[in-house]
């Protein structure tokens, strides 16, 4: 479960501090520094880095505050356990693509996604505009238009979450998919269905999200949208999705149970 799959690097930090922040960060996430291990002291840490003592205490502030460190009297800054990091938190998520995404991150990324997106599907069949309609159709449009592992592809699928997301008209919703997006699209292109059959039972459940929400069928949409994470996650797991089975009513309810 902690197998690295790839590694997607974002874009540097532009300040020292935040610089630094990343680069420690990304060590603790990738087990450099493992949890409740003590970092080294500040002198050997501003030697490696080459800042200053205020910029290493800024940055370890940065990392106190996101949830991976902390710091003790007389026993110096130690690392947090993975359940104390925000994992909402956007720097937090970019730093997991720098260090390399394994299963146990999709895995949460998928039951989180599980939590959400199907009822957010179930709302935006009843409180879609035409807009919204529109959106959905320009995301289809351009799944279809793209080579399955494309940038383009992967945006497209992007888009049609984020426009599920906005369609609901829950605002906690569209700001959960617009804190993972990134994660998303890693997520997609990792799983981007390069086989025929695949792309094909991709492109039909995510028309069924569509249909299903323009029509305002609640019901349909919530079951497309969770067979399309697990169609997901089965092509990250290596295993082919189906491309007319019927989602299991109960993934909804119980989203960890995938895993």
């Amino acid at each position: 479960m902690t197998s690295r799959l790839v590694v997607i690097p974002t874009r540097r930090a532009h300040s020292n501090h935040a610089e630094v922040a990343r680069s420690i960060g990304v060590d603790i996430i990738a087990g450099r520094y493992g949890e409740g291990v003590r970092l080294p002291g500040d002198a050997e840490l501003t030697a490696m880095f080459g800042v200053s003592r205020p910029v290493l205490r800024e940055s370890v502030k940065t990392l106190v505050a996101k949830g991976l460190l902390t710091t003790k009297a007389r026993v110096g800054t130690v690392v947090r356990e993975r359940g104390a990091w925000n994992m909402f938190d956007a720097d937090v998520l970019a730093w997991h693509l720098d260090a390399g995404i394994d299963r146990r991150f999709l895995n949460d990324l998928a039951e989180i996604r599980l939590a959400v997106e199907p009822r957010a599907a179930a709302l935006a069949a009843a409180r879609r505009s035409e807009a919204d309609i529109a959106e959905l159709n320009r995301s289809m449009a351009r799944m279809r238009a793209e080579a399955s592992d494309s940038v383009g592809f992967a945006d497209g699928d992007l888009a049609l979450h984020l426009a599920v997301a906005n369609a609901s008209g829950n605002l906690f919703m569209r700001s959960i998919g617009n804190v993972i997006e990134a994660a998303l699209r890693a997520s997609f292109l990792l799983s981007a269905p390069v086989e025929t059959q695949d792309r094909e039972t991709v492109l039909l459940w995510h028309q069924r999200i569509v249909d299903a929400i323009a029509g305002g069928d609640a019901e349909a949409a919530t079951a497309a949208m969770a067979e399309v994470i697990y169609n997901g996650l089965r092509r990250h797991e290596g295993t082919s999705p189906s491309p007319s089975a019927a989602p299991a009513t109960t993934a909804v309810a119980e989203p960890g149970e995938q895993s």
